[in-house]
């Protein structure tokens, strides 16, 4: 199965988290009129008292495409976010559950991400690892994290599945 990318848009991507941009809405003049500062562009959560937040950077190696998809992620218990610092591109690729709870993989949906777009993942949403392309990238990462089990869900695919840009 050969799984092609479509644009990020806040639509197509409403059902698994927001796009963390500015000018989605309206903004507010800030910093003696020298910005604009746009206010609640994410949803953040976290369920688990004991979890504290981890704000880290993640620096991604490119790859080739097509690209082989093993496994998908969650975060049972919190949202994920990631803002780009540095990218040319990247894509994010999300999975609906099935009626198990496990990722839908006839469902899966690959986002082709612009410099200026960031994403923030609903808790409980299956999701691969970032994936550069053409340069390496790095992102800052919002996530809670106590170090248990809930911090993250791995779930290998029975069949690799192949997505291209």
């Amino acid at each position: 199965m050969l799984i092609r990318s479509q644009p990020l848009t806040t639509e197509a991507f409403a059902p698994f988290g927001e796009i963390v941009s500015a000018g989605l809405k309206a903004g507010s003049s800030a910093n003696q009129g020298t910005a604009v500062r746009f206010d609640w562009c994410a949803d953040l959560v976290n369920q688990r008292s004991d979890a504290k937040p981890n704000l880290a950077v993640f620096r991604s190696t490119p790859v080739a495409m097509p690209f082989e998809l093993k496994l998908l992620e969650r975060h049972p218990k919190n949202t994920q976010a990631f803002l780009p610092m540095i990218t040319s591109g990247f894509l994010i690729v999300v999975a609906p559950d099935d009626k198990d709870g496990l990722p839908d993989v006839t469902k899966l949906l690959v986002f082709h991400c612009g410099a200026g777009q960031g994403i923030n993942y609903k808790p409980d949403v299956w999701h691969h690892p970032i994936i550069a392309l053409e340069n390496p990238s790095e992102f800052a990462m919002l996530a809670w994290e106590d170090g248990s089990a809930l911090d993250c869900e791995e779930h290998y695919l029975d069949q690799s599945v192949s997505i291209n840009i």
